[in-house]
């Protein structure tokens, strides 16, 4: 039975440079094999990737023409916001199906792909840029300008230019389409809305007014009314009565003022007896004068009180005119009698006559001026009928049921929002039919081509120096991870320096490793032909790519 073995582990001593450079030279091929490889597949992949062209253009936008302050847009919408739906709107896949097949894209990708995929990659490849400001130079001046930038990258470069400005042009025109639609329906909806307003006032005026046919004399501003109405109706019976009272007043004065001149007429007016031989005057033709005196007392009076068109006036003015003609044609019919004889009459003094003729006149103006108050009294009793009528017939209104106030109210407040709404909806279809007018007219904010699509000189992409640089560095990378891992794998004494290192004994001397020279030389050819074979294989494959890419690109 043998003994168990011990199982130990020594550290690896610390490695210096010419350890390193032992390593490399021992795993040369390791690291050469896949930095070689990398190259080569990094040349094949660079040349074979087909060139990507990006064309681009810059779409201005060109603010409204008419300032907002004047004429409200009705897309209110952010720019931005606005570019997206646009964006979202020609990228569609019926869009983009119809751009593939009118410019006959992707040929090959349709071949070995799904439509779908490749509308997707076209997604990908169609680039829009952000508004943001430019600054160009104008003349002498520079003005900033919002604009953005829309590109399309593509294998053909002159297919790229041509792309690009399809979809400037499709742009340009959906955003006139966008903004008409959005205005049109905008305005479309505010008349709807405008209409259904219409009607509910119109519907609520009608419910109005028929209540207020209903309840007329019992609404509540009615009432108010019908209270002011009623207190001056009754302030104006009052001063009717005082003037009543008042003319009454003045009567009985004007009567007692008669019966005393009557009294004073009787006192002056005993004559006294005389002859004389004068033509002594008729007494019808004294009774015409003084029928005259009384009529013209009358008609002052009659002015005093009332104009010349009145008909009390007119009426005195024709009595009048009538007793003048009367004493005229009297005094000739007096003129053309003979003489009288003398004889014996009985006369007043001339004293008494001319007082007799004051006193008379006095009477009769005073009989006038009563005949007056008499009708002053007529005209303020009939007043006083009419306007105590008034005010029985306003208070049997005030004294009706008054209606519902509350239902008044409802009504009123319904009214009055009805109308609120029509009038806030009848101004915004105004400014949204001129917003939509000024739309149509191509006078809003509208896009405008900057600068054209480009043709793109170079491609884009790929970057080909890098690809083939990268892919170097990861061959080399490659190389020196495998010899470090067969380095760290191989655990056996290299040189001298192991020796000492891990035996810690002293070296007296060193045997070289003996190997037969034919094998040596053989083992030597066969990987000078095998690393001439591959570098050979490998420059050809470069060479045919990097031919394929310039035959092709001709």
């Amino acid at each position: 039975m043998q003994p168990p073995s011990e199982q130990f582990s020594v550290a690896r001593r610390a490695l210096d440079v010419e350890d390193f450079i032992d390593i490399v030279r021992r795993h040369k091929t390791w690291i050469l094999g896949p930095l070689f490889l990398g190259l080569v597949v990094s040349v094949v992949v660079a040349f074979l990737w087909p060139d990507t062209y990006i064309s681009s253009a810059v779409i201005r936008v060109v603010p409204a023409q008419v300032p907002e302050r004047f004429v409200p847009s009705n897309v209110n919408a952010e720019l931005g916001q606005l570019i997206n739906s646009m964006t979202q709107q020609i990228l569609s896949r019926g869009a983009l199906t119809n751009l593939i097949q009118t410019y006959n894209l992707y040929p090959e990708d349709r071949k070995r792909k799904p439509m779908e995929d490749v509308i997707e990659g076209m997604r990908r490849d169609v680039r829009v840029g952000g508004v943001r400001s430019l600054t160009r130079q104008v003349g002498r001046e520079q003005s900033t300008i919002s604009a953005f930038e829309v590109g399309f990258s593509y294998s053909d470069r002159i297919l790229a230019q041509r792309l690009t400005a399809d979809l400037v042009t499709r742009y340009i025109d959906e955003n006139i389409r966008a903004r008409a639609s959005q205005s049109v329906l905008t305005t479309q909806f505010l008349r709807d809305q405008w209409e259904t307003a219409k009607r509910e006032y119109e519907t609520s005026e009608q419910r109005l007014s028929d209540f207020r046919s209903r309840n007329a004399g019992r609404l509540p501003e009615q009432m108010q009314m019908g209270l002011q109405k009623m207190n001056a109706l009754e302030t104006r019976l009052s001063s009717v009565n005082s003037s009543v009272s008042r003319a009454g007043n003045d009567k009985l004065l004007l009567e007692s003022q008669v019966q005393t001149l009557k009294a004073q007429f009787s006192f002056v007016a005993t004559p006294s007896e005389e002859t004389t031989t004068a033509a002594g005057r008729s007494e019808r033709l004294v009774r015409l004068e003084q029928q005259i005196l009384n009529a013209e007392t009358i008609v002052n009076a009659l002015r005093e009180r009332y104009t010349e068109t009145h008909p009390d006036v007119l009426r005195a003015k024709s009595e009048l005119a009538s007793l003048q003609t009367s004493k005229t044609a009297l005094t000739a019919e007096e003129m053309t009698k003979p003489e009288a004889k003398p004889q014996t009459v009985r006369r007043l003094s001339q004293s008494n006559v001319v007082e007799a003729k004051n006193i008379e006149a006095a009477i009769t103006r005073t009989l006038s001026m009563i005949q007056i108050k008499e009708l002053e009294i007529q005209e303020l009793a009939k007043d006083r009928m009419d306007t105590e009528r008034e005010i029985t017939n306003v208070r049997q209104q005030l004294q009706a049921s008054p209606t519902s106030d509350t239902e008044y109210a409802t009504l009123m407040q319904e009214r009055n929002a009805a109308r609120d709404r029509y009038d806030g909806l009848t101004v915004k279809k105004v400014q949204s039919e001129l917003a939509t007018d000024l739309e149509n007219r191509r006078q809003g904010e509208m896009l405008e081509l900057l600068d054209p699509a480009s043709l793109p000189q170079t491609p884009f992409a790929p970057n080909r120096w890098i690809i083939v640089a990268v892919g170097t560095c990861i061959g080399l990378a490659v190389g020196l991870t495998v010899a470090g891992g067969r380095e760290v794998k191989d655990t056996s004494l290299k040189n001298l320096k192991d020796v000492r290192a891990y035996t810690q004994l002293t070296v007296l001397a060193s045997v070289p490793l003996l190997e037969n020279d034919f094998v040596v030389r053989r083992r030597k050819r066969m990987a000078w032909l095998l690393w001439s074979a591959a570098c050979f294989v490998g420059i050809l494959i470069m060479s045919g790519s990097i031919a394929y890419y310039y035959v092709r690109k001709v």
